[in-house]
Order: structure tokens, then C-alpha cells, then sequence
């Protein structure tokens, strides 16, 4: 029978229930299943496994969009990466009984596993440590204080005790035993905290202006449009389904740089004034769309001379997905990121295809028709600022290298919530907000900061601090970064004062958590060879920079132990503050020296390897 013939919807969903019920049946038997039945899309292939019987293809199937895309790969006589072939194996996301089973063993995941559970939040991080590390999704990095509490709660219940703040104003709780895992998951959901698809091939927590919404310079509050993003994110099944990790930003013109230009997708606000706009281009607030940022490949996200306006963005968010889900590589994960298929594209083909999938042209527009917003500041994040709102002020909060204690973590919460709305955001440098602070409150919570054995002064070198987990933490990472980037600061401290901030930015490996090539001096973690043993240090690269002072930064030196950085460091200020014109920055200073000439300002009376 037509469904169209006079069935109510709940007899049609019943009808389809049944002719499903019975492909199952004729599975499990071995028959062929009965394409067109009702139950499953013609062609399709049904799954049974613990979590029942799945729908894998089909043209219906948002999972097919992925299984798809490596038949592709398939058909050329390619084979899969092993992460690719894992996803192809096992639903990622169906493997929560699994994952309870461990759980109740006592026991980490093994193999390909590892994988699959990051799609849940989880990582396995042996051999730097037998735990697990659960990444969370905080969208905007708005965060209550009783979620901040709750968190705080669970790190010290099942965790170590501490909380980290990451450079996707997101948070990390570390040191979860194998039989904690899915409590912490758990835990998180009942604070309406849903982290799934927070790590593996998935789109990573969307970012925008940590001072969205009290920005008095801001042209747009964009901390709805990244919590739309999420939500789309997470009620998309073929979403998950990316050849490799994703990153989208919204930067809405305000103080604190978002850092847009490193991601994938980078939304900028603009503003087309009335004296540039026309009937096509109307006066008001734009999105300009820029693609491809990944700064641990060297690349900055580059302008598609498209503009959206603020409705258009995650639609288009959206198709410019379904493009990389259905070309992105799957078969090497080093050239599986979005930057690798504009690379062999082109902006043109690829925004033609994104055009394709939307079903209708983007707005081309020349850069001459809008104004940019004004430059970030780099102190905004840190210290006491005034907001749009008369008569508050936000708080930036200094955290050494983004870590803080459960107690630490309660107390600020505490202070967020008699002091201010109750509410705190996170922030691409490691740290933390608290706004809505009345003015007659601001030195009763400066001094309360201090309490607690935190800072709130913009003039420490930690307020320029970024630092990755480390070895400490993470199997990849060749130094202890957080533990050397405090021992750094301190001995610049006590032969600093400085008037002009410098960003200093240490990642473990290649992979660039921590972003060292936009870092005004970065450091990527490397083992040295000093007479026979090998030691801790790094390469040193200078003069990063981003937004109005994009710039990949130098290489210095390629290895050079730890324990010769810090006189290196050293001499390199101390020629900067001698030689640079009026405030420049490191960065500028840097890069109109000859690099031979830093090398030699460096390296005097210090031995460097390589």
C-alpha cells in the first residue's frame, strides 16, 4: 500500500517499524532484505550488534555519506587509514555498552578502540600516563558557575584533582582511572555539558569573542551563532563522519583576539558603512569567510572574498563540511586536514562546490566595501576592563600555564557568583573571565584572586604563557612543557619588568597544540643529543604573529636543550628592549632583524645544538 493513501503519521511509523522488523528477521536468517520494504532505504546493509540493528547504508543513512566517501579510496585500489577502516568497522558513536563493560572491568580500550572512544571525549594517553584525559565541549567557552562547581566536583571524585584550560577556551580533566571514564561522561551530562564528538575526526569546541555580548568595541555578540554551531553540530550524524579534526571560530570585532584566522573555518565580523553599501549589499554587519587556517602546517586561514551575513553562516558552516566529508583524504591522516583539499582545488572549484551543495551562489565581495574591526589588544584577556554595560567590568584572570585546582576552580566560581552574574568564560590564552563585576567590587576581587594564590596584573610573563600538556601528559609531546614554561617565566621574571606583552608559546610535538608558530617566541618539544644521552628541548622559532600581525614564525635554532632556553630567552629581551622603536612589538622587532643576527645575539658564550 502508498503511505500517501490516508495513513496517519503514526500508522505510517508503525508500518515502517514493521517492514523493518522483518528485513531484521530475514537478516539473521540470511535472505536478502527487502529492498523498498519501508523499513530501509533500497540497497541498504543493516547491522545487528548491542546496540540493535543499525541502518548503515542507503541514501537516507547519514553514516553512508562517510561509508561513500571511502569507497571512493576503495574503488581506486587505495587502502583506508587504519583510523578510517576502524570508523568503518564500528559506529563510533555506538559503542557506549562497550565502553560500560570496560568500565565495570577495570580496563583502558586497546587497539583501534583507543580511537573510537575519543569520539566520545575520552582519550587513553599511555604511555605518558595509564588514565584517561576527557576533553569536554563548552561553545563559546561560557561556563556557570555551578557547571564550573560540578566540574571541579568530578575532577576531584575521579580524576587528579585539577582542571585544564586549553587554547580552544575549553576544558580538560586529567588522570581518570579506566574504571571512571564513563562516570566523568556521565557526570558532565547531567551538568548539561555534552562532549561527544570532542575528540578523534570530529569538529572540535567552536570558539568566538570571549567578551561576546559586554564587548564595548565588538560590531556583533557571536556567542549565539558558536552555540547554534554546536547544537547543529551535535544533532547531524553525518557530521561526524570527517576524514580529520576540524576547528570553526566566530570573531565579532572585540578586544581579546579569537584567533579565527588558525582555524578551518574562520568567521571575522565586518561592517559594510552606509557610504560602501548598495541595494545588493545592504549597510550592517557581515561574516568574512576564511578558510584553511592550521598553523601547525604553516598556514593561516586565507579570504574566500565571500561575505554572509550572520543568518547564512552555519548553513553555509554546513556545506563547506559536507564538501570535505565527501573529498577530504582518507587515506594518509598527514594531508587529511581541509588545507590539503583547497591546496590541490583551489579556492575557486571549492567554493563552487560549496555553492553546489547550498544550491545557490555566495556573495562575492571586494575587500574595498567593508572596514575591518579595530585591532585586538593583547592585555585584554588579563586584567580589569570596562564593559558596554555601565558600571561593570570583567576580570581576566592569570592561570599558570591554564591549570587549575579544584579548590581554585570552586572559589572563582564562588566570586563569579556574588560578585558577578554568575557566569565565567573561557579564553583562547588559557584563561579565564569573570564579568559583570560592579565597580565598587573590583578591588574586593583582585584581592580575593590574589587569595588564592592566582594573578590578575597583565604584567607577568605568564599573562603571555601558552603552553600544551607535555609529556607529562600526552604520548606525543617530546618535553615537559607546562612544568619548563613556568620555570621559564620565573627566571624572566626576576630580570623583566615589561611594558609591551610577549607571547611565549610551548607545544610538545609537531602537532602545534599550543600554536608555537604564532608565538612572539615559540618552542616545539624535540630530544637533544648532548654527549650520550638524549635530553629534553626544543626548537626555537620567533617573530609569530596573528590577526593584523599575521606572521609564521622563524626558526632560530632547530634543537637546543632545556636548560640553555632560558639565558637564550634572556638575551634575546634584553636586545629587543635595547634596540626596538618606541612600544613595537617583539614580533615586529624581530622580524626586521636578519636572522643570523638574532642567532649571534643568542648564542653568545652558549653552546646550541644542531
Amino acid at each position: 500500500m502508498s503511505t500517501s493513501n490516508g495513513f496517519t503519521e503514526a500508522q505510517k511509523t508503525y508500518l515502517q517499524g514493521f517492514a523493518m522488523g522483518a528485513d531484521v528477521a530475514r537478516k539473521v536468517r540470511g535472505l536478502p532484505i527487502l529492498s523498498n520494504g519501508g523499513g530501509a532505504p533500497a540497497g541498504a546493509a543493516i547491522q545487528l550488534g548491542p546496540q540493535g540493528a543499525q541502518v548503515l547504508d542507503g541514501p537516507a543513512a547519514p553514516a553512508n555519506l562517510e561509508r561513500q566517501a571511502q569507497d571512493r579510496f576503495l574503488a581506486q585500489g587505495k587502502k583506508l587509514s587504519k583510523e578510517e577502516q576502524a570508523k568503518r568497522d564500528k559506529n563510533a558513536l555506538g559503542i557506549w555498552n562497550e565502553m560500560k563493560q570496560s568500565a565495570r572491568e577495570g580496563v583502558f580500550p586497546k587497539g583501534t578502540d583507543v580511537f573510537l572512544w575519543k569520539f566520545h571525549g575520552l582519550f587513553y594517553v599511555a604511555p605518558a600516563q595509564d588514565s584517561f584525559m576527557c576533553r569536554l565541549r563548552i561553545p563559546g567557552g561560557e561556563l556557570k558557575g555551578w557547571q564550573l562547581r560540578g566540574i571541579a566536583d568530578l575532577a576531584e571524585e575521579h580524576a587528579g584533582g585539577f582542571i585544564d584550560v586549553t587554547t580552544r577556551a575549553n576544558l580538560q580533566i586529567r588522570e581518570i582511572p579506566a574504571d571512571r571514564g564513563c562516570a566523568v561522561h556521565e557526570g558532565l551530562c547531567d551538568l548539561g555539558i555534552i562532549n561527544k564528538g570532542s575528540g578523534a575526526d570530529n569538529i572540535r569546541n567552536v570558539t568566538s569573542s570571549a567578551t561576546a555580548g559586554f564587548d564595548p568595541d565588538e560590531l556583533i555578540d557571536t556567542l549565539p551563532l558558536a552555540k547554534e554551531m554546536h547544537h547543529h553540530i551535535l544533532n547531524h550524524r553525518e557530521l561526524f563522519g570527517l576524514p580529520r579534526k576540524f576547528n570553526i571560530s566566530f570573531e565579532g570585532g572585540g578586544a581579546i583576539a579569537t584567533l579565527e584566522d588558525t582555524n578551518d573555518i574562520g568567521f571575522q565580523a565586518v561592517r559594510v558603512p552606509a557610504d560602501r553599501a548598495s541595494v545588493d549589499l545592504p549597510e550592517g554587519i557581515y561574516f568574512r569567510l576564511t578558510l584553511g587556517g592550521i598553523t601547525g602546517h604553516k598556514d593561516f586561514a586565507r579570504d574566500t572574498g565571500v561575505l554572509l551575513s550572520p543568518e547564512e553562516c552555519v548553513g553555509v558552516a554546513h556545506a563547506i563540511l559536507r564538501v570535505f566529508i565527501d573529498h577530504g583524504d582518507r587515506t594518509d591522516r598527514h594531508k587529511a586536514r581541509l588545507k590539503y583539499v583547497l591546496d590541490a582545488w583551489g579556492f575557486p572549484k571549492f567554493i563552487e562546490a560549496v555553492e553546489q551543495q547550498l544550491g545557490r551562489p555566495l556573495r562575492k565581495v571586494e575587500a574595498n566595501r567593508y572596514e575591518l574591526p579595530a585591532v585586538p589588544d593583547r592585555w585584554a584577556h588579563v586584567g580589569v576592563h570596562r564593559q558596554k554595560q555601565e558600571g561593570r567590568s570583567y576580570v581576566g584572570l592569570v592561570l599558570p600555564v591554564g591549570r587549575l585546582t579544584c579548590e581554585q576552580a570552586r572559589a572563582v566560581a564562588s566570586i563569579a557568583d556574588r560578585y558577578g552574574s554568575g557566569r565565567l568564560r573561557l579564553t583562547v590564552w588559557q584563561n579565564l573571565l569573570i564579568p559583570d563585576v560592579r565597580d565598587a567590587d573590583v578591588e574586593t576581587v583582585k584581592r580575593e584572586i590574589e587569595t588564592l594564590g592566582l594573578e590578575w596584573s597583565g604584567s607577568s610573563f605568564r599573562a603571555g604563557l601558552v603552553a600544551c600538556t607535555g609529556n607529562a601528559g600526552c604520548k606525543f609531546a617530546a618535553s615537559n612543557t607546562k612544568s619548563q614554561a613556568m620555570q621559564l617565566a620565573s627566571y624572566l621574571e626576576e630580570r623583566f619588568d615589561l611594558d609591551v606583552p610577549i607571547n611565549i608559546h610551548l607545544t610538545g610535538c609537531p602537532n602545534s597544540c599550543a600554536q608555537h608558530f604564532i608565538g612572539d617566541i615559540g618552542f616545539r618539544g624535540t630530544k637533544v643529543e648532548v654527549g650520550e644521552e638524549m635530553v629534553e628541548g626544543y626548537e626555537i622559532v620567533v617573530g609569530g604573529g596573528y590577526a593584523d600581525k599575521q606572521s609564521v614564525a622563524r626558526q632560530l635554532f632547530p634543537q637546543v636543550p632545556f636548560e640553555e632556553i632560558p639565558p637564550i630567552v634572556e638575551r634575546l629581551i634584553a636586545s629587543y628592549l635595547d634596540g626596538r622603536e618606541g612600544k613595537e612589538s617583539f614580533s615586529d622587532f624581530a622580524n626586521r632583524q636578519p636572522i643570523e643576527r638574532l642567532r649571534s645575539v643568542a648564542t653568545s658564550s652558549i653552546a646550541v645544538a644542531g
